[in-house]
């Protein structure tokens, strides 16, 4: 008799890595671009998504932020901007997710919007109405971009440690996103130390595009809470050991490490190395827009391809869990439902 398996979308778990504009619906981008009367490239229409990508050279990481601009482009108004909020809440409770924590970075809509600060706050106040009336919390991370000034980033940082809370709708984290082979980590660090003095998480990206080395001066100079990625820590015993001993949490991404041909298949993704060392593994679907896949598109794959048991995959909802920035009554309910999910 063929063993049941259990509906991932029932299993309660946190969403740590969703980027604001990559979190949006196909259909959404759709109905954007012709209520804004801006023409998308083809392969974002109908035939040609999800795009084929990569990010092994410049010209690869080009098109995808050709893309990607083409789709933030598209999000203009307050409407759009709360649309997108709700959207990512509403697509996050379907597939069991009790708390999101959405990245942005509100320096790309705030030229249409009056500012950084009106922009991040109507995020904030739709992601507190989302969880007053959805089953999922939502927290914010606002993001820097390595492809802007260091000075940026500090700006942003004290926008972030000004909204930081602990509840739904407070900024949570802050973190350094885009091309990790642009820019200089260490020059970030000042705005890390402000985020830090605030009493915010810090989450930038690592250890993706680039190896292990990556990963290795991240942590010397902007003391992470967590790693965006990180996953190819896997590449050094050494490395991989500090990450382990440390405590810092892996938002390990499979579906886009794929799409954007960090590896070839997604039986190559070290995901069970990482598990079996004694890394805290967060799964996330970083831009479902651009890669097609879900959260609990990621959870399939730990299964089909990894082999992991149920009880193996209730063990990295309860890590997400573990290692988000939600309320401890949030984490105790879903660590119940978790146990409760085994035993259906």
């Amino acid at each position: 008799m063929p063993k049941r398996e259990r509906d991932v979308t029932t299993l309660p778990k946190a969403h740590l890595h969703l980027h604001f504009t990559g979190s949006m619906r196909i259909a959404t981008l759709h109905d954007l671009a012709d209520k804004h009367g801006l023409r998308l490239p083809e392969a974002l229409l109908q035939g040609g998504w999800p795009p084929k990508l990569s990010a092994k050279d410049e010209r690869g990481w080009f098109r995808f932020q050709r893309l990607y601009d083409a789709a933030r482009a598209c999000v203009q108004d307050e409407s759009d901007l709360r649309r997108l909020v709700r959207e990512a809440a509403e697509d996050d409770a379907a597939e069991g997710s009790r708390w999101l924590e959405i990245q942005v970075d509100p320096t790309s809509y705030a030229a249409r919007l009056g500012g950084i600060t009106p922009t991040l706050e109507i995020v904030l106040d739709e992601a507190r109405a989302a969880s007053a009336q959805l089953p999922v919390g939502v927290g914010v991370i606002v993001a820097a971009s390595r492809l802007r000034d260091p000075m940026d980033a500090r700006t942003l940082a004290r926008l972030a440690a000004h909204h930081a809370g602990d509840r739904p709708g407070d900024v949570v984290g802050f973190g350094l996103s885009n091309d990790e082979r642009r820019g200089t980590t260490t020059d970030f660090a000042p705005a890390f130390a402000i985020a830090r003095k605030a009493g915010l998480a810090r989450m930038p990206h690592a250890g993706e595009l680039l190896g292990p080395q990556a990963v290795s001066e991240t942590l010397d100079s902007l003391d992470p809470t967590r790693l965006g990625h990180g996953v190819r820590s896997a590449e050094s015993d050494a490395v991989l050991r500090r990450v382990v001993d440390s405590g810092i949490a892996l938002e390990v991404c499979p579906g886009s490490n794929v799409a954007l041909g960090v590896y070839p298949a997604p039986t190559d993704v070290p995901l069970r190395r990482l598990v079996d060392a004694g890394a805290q593994v967060a799964l996330g679907a970083d831009d479902p827009l651009l890669f097609g896949h879900r959260l609990g598109d990621q959870y399939r794959s730990a299964r089909a391809d990894h082999d992991f048991t149920d009880a193996e995959l209730a063990g990295l909802a309860r890590a997400s869990v573990d290692a988000s920035l939600a309320p401890d009554d949030v984490r105790a309910a879903a660590k119940r439902d978790i146990d409760a999910w085994l035993t259906t």
